[in-house]
């Protein structure tokens, strides 16, 4: 996050290493296991499973349509490891509650700053933020936690 509101860039080894180990982590911790094992491996639903590439999908697409004018790879490089450490709809209350602290914050700059509607503001602080807010506080507005 810090490093984006400074550079305006999400480095892909840290986004890399947050899908990796948030991949990895949904094998071992959190209530988005549909089975625990004998191995004490958990198996997530196959929604969780794909949760990662499902939610950063949207955005992906947003970057190849507009040619990376409207929205950086690297957002939804950071989705992915999002996605896989919350599960699919928590991973979406996330999502959806960084565009509203966003909106508010880029309303707020645009008039106190007289900023102009070319300007940018990064979107990694505020999804940062709502995985942090949903992950920490139990989020989910779309669906009971699975």
């Amino acid at each position: 996050a810090v490093y984006d509101l400074r550079h305006k860039i999400i480095p892909d080894m840290a986004a890399l290493f947050f899908g990796i180990l948030a991949f990895g982590g949904m094998f071992f911790f959190g209530g988005n296991s549909v089975v625990d094992t004998e191995l004490g491996f958990r198996v997530p639903s196959v929604l969780n499973l794909f949760s990662g590439i499902l939610l950063a999908l949207p955005f992906a697409s947003i970057w190849f349509f507009s040619k990376g004018r409207l929205m950086g790879l690297g957002d939804s490089k950071l989705i992915i490891g999002l996605g896989y450490l919350l599960g699919f709809y928590q991973g979406l209350s996330a999502i959806f509650l960084s565009f509203w602290m966003g909106a508010i914050v880029g309303i707020i700059l645009l008039v106190l700053a007289k900023k102009g509607m070319k300007s940018e503001i990064p979107f990694a602080p505020f999804l940062v933020l709502g995985t942090y807010l949903a992950f920490m506080f139990n989020i989910s507005v779309f669906m009971m936690n699975m």
